[in-house]
């Protein structure tokens, strides 16, 4: 199976080729790192100390996993940590969130064997930590031949992905017996990586680290630096699209006109969108739009103050705006990719809006909805979604009580949720400080945690 995956991989590559290519001139996507990706990586100096390996995909898995790195680090102040990322985005923010806590962040390999040992030769881990579900089976493979213990933490499968795994049940089987252990966010996600293959006394719920990583919420000199170059103040309430898809753009655009149109205040609005190689498409929308607008990566200039549009064109500074909007709206979730994190503003204290689409964050989305913590769009046509996301601004904008009530319940929850990181740092403790066979670790994983019921 393992010689068919590899097969397969190198055909998908195949296939794939030309728009990696084109992406790679378009927006400069795979160049970099490229190197990295084949396993090219300077050894690591360890000096006899143990290596943790932190993976992590994109954005939203380094914000997740500050709180466990940390947490390691005050624990096992001896241990090298490393962490790797696939996108060229959270390898970015790693770098800069990382940068005085890991001894090396770079791109995770490309999955074929020769490529994965070169990797494990350079950084000679004692134990890899998976964030979410990134289930790579030949790493996973020569993780278990090299005697290296895996975790996957902050688990999370949707109902997408494990329909997809469902129909190669027997080889997911195989892969996820290369776990020592699999701490799940909720009771949906271990069942089913349970009924995948996952061992049950292997598997664990510990609710979402994402709930520490967002836990602040609190301004800084960056909140400050944004206040005082755009003059954002209380007169004029900012709108946030964070994390924004093709077409939402287009429907936050069309709906803000009407809140322009119908509101007694000025209101501004911030667009963030999820991907760098996405800034010109945007771009050429708010040239189109007619409204004046100004980019975050420009030079400081006077029409700053004035502007009715601010296009958040960087990586890893939107934590830092939260603090000042007055409404949140949570992209991925009207374009059907799942939605994004919705912990981070709910903790700034700010009215969080989101679309139909949050099957990333199912369980979190479903809480913040039935204790009245969230406004959640339904399914509706474009047409309707801009004229009702326009309404529910509005609606908010006009009744501070309706905000404060949804701002406090959310960060109820917030507190109420927190304490996934330590619960997984207790579970892994035996693994960190005594580097093990497969075998041992989970018996040690066993002895110190209750499995799922």
């Amino acid at each position: 199976m393992y010689f068919i995956y590899s097969l397969l991989l190198g055909l998908g590559l195949i296939i794939l080729l030309p728009r990696f290519i084109l992406d790679a001139f378009r927006h400069g996507k795979y160049v970099t790192g490229f190197g990295e990706r084949l396993g090219s990586l300077a050894p690591i100096a360890n000096e006899g100390r143990p290596v943790v390996w932190i993976h992590c995909v994109s954005v939203g898995e380094v914000q997740a996993a500050r709180p466990l790195l940390q947490g390691i680090k005050d624990r096992f102040p001896n241990h090298l940590i490393v962490v790797s990322t696939i996108t060229r985005t959270g390898q970015n923010v790693a770098h800069d969130v990382f940068k005085h806590h890991a001894a090396k962040v770079f791109y995770f390999p490309f999955d074929w064997r020769w490529i994965v040992r070169r990797t494990l030769k350079a950084i000679n881990p004692d134990a890899v930590l998976v964030l979410e579900t990134e289930l790579w089976p030949g790493f996973l493979r020569e993780c278990t031949h090299q005697n290296i213990p895996v975790a996957l933490v902050n688990g999370r499968l949707s109902e997408q992905s494990f329909r997809r795994y469902r129909l190669i049940k027997p080889f997911m089987r195989r892969v996820l017996s290369s776990l020592d252990l699999a701490i799940m966010q909720t009771e949906r996600d271990a069942r089913r990586i349970r009924s995948l293959g996952m061992a049950p006394e292997k598997t664990f719920v510990f609710g979402s680290m994402k709930f520490d990583a967002g836990a602040t919420g609190h301004a800084d000199s960056l909140t400050s630096e944004f206040r005082q170059r755009f003059k954002l103040s209380d007169q004029s309430p900012l709108i946030v699209a964070a994390s924004t898809h093709d077409p939402e753009e287009v429907l936050v655009l069309n709906s803000f006109r009407q809140v322009i149109s119908r509101s007694k205040a000025n209101p501004r609005l911030l667009i963030a969108p999820r991907h760098p190689e996405r800034f010109a498409e945007v771009v050429d929308l708010l040239n189109a739009s007619g409204l004046r607008w100004v980019r975050r990566s420009a030079p400081p200039d006077a029409r700053d103050e004035q502007a009715t549009v601010i296009l958040l064109d960087t990586i890893g500074e939107l934590p830092s705006v939260y603090p000042l909007a007055s409404i949140v709206f949570v992209g991925g979730s009207i374009a059907q990719t799942g939605g994004h994190n919705i912990l981070e503003p709910a903790a700034a204290g700010v009215p969080v809006i989101v679309g139909p689409h949050t099957y990333n964050f199912q369980s979190i989305v479903e809480t913040f909805v039935k204790a009245k913590a969230i406004v959640q769009l339904q399914p509706m046509s474009d047409s309707a979604t801009i004229v009702e996301l326009a309404d529910v601004i509005l609606e908010l904008l006009g009744d501070d009580g309706r905000c404060s009530e949804l701002a406090g319940m959310a960060q109820k929850l917030m507190s109420e949720n927190r304490g996934a990181t330590e619960r997984t740092l207790r579970a892994i403790n035996s693994l960190l400080a005594t580097p093990a066979t497969v075998g041992e670790s989970a018996s040690s994983f066993r002895a110190k945690s209750a499995p799922v019921a």
